[in-house]
């Protein structure tokens, strides 16, 4: 049968100019959606013009949050339901079960029954994330880490809610949701992914100068941790402990990890990224099933109510540190994970932490982002966790029993006996009652703090000084350290693509925090450097802090260490054994990595198995490389591109590296040049306290400008 060509023709034409006349009406449709706010005034979802959007209600400019502030509820309700179900922030994490043990009784500083018995033994759930990233991001990104832990106290759970920094990039909760829309991907194509190299978060961080020391420890070495067992954690507000008697007294809480204060290296961390993006919660997981259980000391700085206003800043600024010298860390406890979660969904992604969830002994700052966060938390989990009832979740729930008035609501599962749900009754006997705060175990209370102020829309003069901190913390960096801020804020900025926000960084931030810092910054990214601050920076009496430098919070011993061992035929036999004793007298994890995944001989001809490949387990996964005496070993490496890269890698790295026997004719071969770190002699034994020293100093950091050069 003849087919009409003309009459196909014909209706495809018809058919494409249907679609391309519906394709315009749909458009159209969507037109009446857009939304251009170029000229229009900032106003509420209910068309009330604002008048001030960076300051939230409050009694006095240093007093709390209004709970009638109908603006701060707005835009903080909309913000913490803009995602289903993922957390809006800290999305990606990874956490472990535990334990808190306190050293001592503490019953002077806090009534809280937690502290107040010396090795009494707390359950906790302690959970682990970054910031901007979604789930499916890499750990290794330049972020900030959260650090949350949830106490299950024989009197209700304390979440103390933190981060691996000690200060926010905000003052007030209600410019949270700015931030963390500026942070974010984005929104045009929601890229990048796990990062701030992009324009809107350097945008917002250049005009609000409040940001410049949260941003300038995010540059430092702290936002590319080493692995979540060495990072410190803050709860980056001013609290108040509160013991029997009534008496306050103001206090900042403090975790530091016994494995010590570690970084990766910047190349290491890009790297790590693309080879095995869950390194950190690997490195966690594996960590407590080999019995390495991590452990941090946990401290408070304790400040008098008489001190509060005695420092050059204000205590209750969440973008300020009190430095160690001025206030030293009391010891309270320690802080040990021993247990993985058993289902990932069930417990690491259902729990719910909550700044507000405290105990008696415990109580709240009139730190205005503090203040927000009370209410923002909550509000959050109704909509990720589908209702009121979260607390029943099992990884919610309280391990002392719960009993009020509150009833039904979605995924409710508590069956409640008697027929009065309200307070006072007589129905039931009046029960549940209230307990007095002066019986023994008696109810909470909130501190009897006197407000007589103003409703005010004010942000405190004390809160106006932004950069003598972030000089603070750049003067007390060690060499090496202040080179990373700089690499860090030039990569960063380097993505920045409109020039007026590199030059306003460079201009209106770091000329104020540190002239020299900003000029070579500015030199990297082909600006003209500043020659003077751009405003007045108040002069402080700390100069420099060396308790903000990783480079003195390094660990005791090589503890939790992992080890390469670069395996190839012939390999010397009393080497192998001294080196696997080495490992297991210290606690370190040792790998043999093959050519391929088959055995090898060893010079006695006796077959071992290998742990995995030299490809299948890249140089970024460890903290040292070894390579042992053999027969032709050296000929061996060098026949090999993958291993010759394992050593140039871990050199680049500042790794330490050992090579012995045979092995140390590699330095006649490849450009490596000796140090504190690579360490080479006829036998292992002969290097153990070497090799011991350069895990313990993590870094060989007087190697780095050599290893630029080594192509890896």
């Amino acid at each position: 049968m003849a087919v009409n060509t003309d009459t196909k023709k014909s209706s495809a034409a018809g058919a494409d100019a249907a679609d391309k006349q519906n394709t315009t009406a749909k458009t159209e449709d969507l037109e009446q959606y857009r939304s251009d706010a170029t000229g229009q005034a900032l106003r509420s979802n209910q068309g009330v013009k604002v008048s001030d959007d960076k300051n939230s209600l409050r009694a006095g400019a240093r007093g709390p949050s209004l709970l009638e502030d109908f603006l701060l509820r707005e835009k903080i309700t909309h913000f913490d339901h803009e995602r289903i179900p993922e957390r809006i922030v800290h999305a990606r994490g990874v956490a472990a079960h535990g334990y808190f043990e306190s050293y001592a009784n503490h019953a002077k500083l806090s009534k809280a029954g937690f502290l107040g018995e010396k090795g009494k033994q707390t359950p906790v759930f302690v959970r682990f994330s970054t910031v901007q990233g979604p789930r499916g991001s890499a750990d290794t990104v330049r972020d900030v880490r959260g650090f949350a832990i949830k106490f299950y106290t024989d009197e209700g759970n304390f979440d103390l809610v933190g981060n691996n920094i000690p200060v926010f990039f905000i003052q007030d909760a209600i410019k949270f949701p700015d931030f963390v829309h500026a942070v974010k991907p984005e929104p045009h194509n929601e890229v990048p992914t796990g990062g701030s190299a992009h324009d809107t978060f350097w945008d917002f961080v250049s005009l609000q100068s409040e940001a410049s020391h949260a941003v300038i420890w995010a540059m430092s070495d702290r936002a590319i941790p080493k692995s979540l067992r060495t990072m410190q954690g803050f709860g980056v507000h001013t609290f108040r402990l509160i013991n029997d008697e009534g008496v306050s007294k103001f206090v900042k809480f403090i975790w530091t990890p016994k494995q010590g204060v570690l970084s990766l290296v910047w190349d290491e961390a890009q790297k790590l990224a693309g080879k095995d993006p869950d390194f950190h919660r690997r490195d966690l997981g594996n960590a407590i099933e080999q019995g390495n259980y991590p452990e941090w000391e946990f401290g408070v700085q304790i400040i008098d109510e008489k001190d509060e206003h005695s420092f050059d800043f204000d205590i209750l600024d969440p973008t300020k540190i009190i430095p160690e010298e001025l206030v030293p860390i009391t010891p309270l406890g320690k802080l040990v994970l021993n247990r993985n979660p058993e289902n990932f969904f069930a417990e690491t992604e259902q729990v719910a932490f909550c700044p507000g969830h405290i105990v008696p002994g415990i109580d709240f700052s009139n730190d205005p982002l503090l203040q927000g966060r009370l209410f923002s938390y909550t509000d959050t989990q109704l909509s990720r966790l589908g209702g009121p009832n979260f607390h029943e979740i099992p990884i919610n729930k309280p391990v002392c029993p719960f009993h009020n008035n509150q009833r039904d609501g979605i995924h409710r599962t508590t069956i409640n006996k008697g027929q009065a749900a309200y307070e006072p009754n007589s129905i039931d006997g009046g029960w549940p009652k209230e307990t007095p705060p002066a019986a023994k175990d008696g109810g909470f209370e909130s501190y009897y703090e006197r407000i007589d102020a103003h409703k005010i829309r004010e942000r405190s003069d004390s809160f106006s000084d932004h950069f003598s901190q972030p000089r603070l913390f750049y003067n007390s960096l060690s060499e090496h350290e202040q080179t990373h801020v700089v690499n860090a804020y030039s990569f960063e900025l380097g993505k920045v693509q409109r020039t007026f926000i590199r030059e306003r960084v460079v201009n209106e931030i770091l000329s104020n925090i540190d002239l020299d810092l900003a000029a070579k910054v500015a030199t990297n990214l082909g600006i003209t450097p500043p020659t003077k601050q751009s405003v007045a920076v108040p002069e402080i009496k700390l100069k420099s802090s060396p308790a903000l430098s990783q480079q003195n919070l390094l660990p005791d011993s090589a503890k939790g260490k992992k080890i390469a061992i670069l395996a190839f035929a012939g390999i010397a036999d009393e080497q192998l054994q001294a080196a696997k004793a080495f490992a297991e007298k210290h606690e370190i994890t040792v790998m043999l990595l093959g050519e391929t995944s088959a055995p090898v001989n060893t010079r006695k001809q006796k077959s071992i198995a290998v742990d995995g490949t030299i490809k299948g387990e890249p140089s970024v996964t460890f903290d040292a490389v070894i390579v042992l005496d053999g027969d032709d070993v050296s000929g061996s490496i060098l026949k090999n591109g993958a291993a010759v890269h394992y050593l140039y890698e871990a050199y680049k790295h500042l790794k330490a590296i050992v090579l012995t026997g045979d092995a140390a004719k590699l330095l006649d071969s490849l450009p490596l040049k000796q140090d504190a770190g690579l360490i080479s002699n006829s036998s292992f034994n002969a290097v153990e306290t070497e090799l011991l020293a350069a895990l313990k100093a993590h870094r060989v950091w007087d190697r780095e400008a050599v290893a630029e050069s080594i192509p890896a």
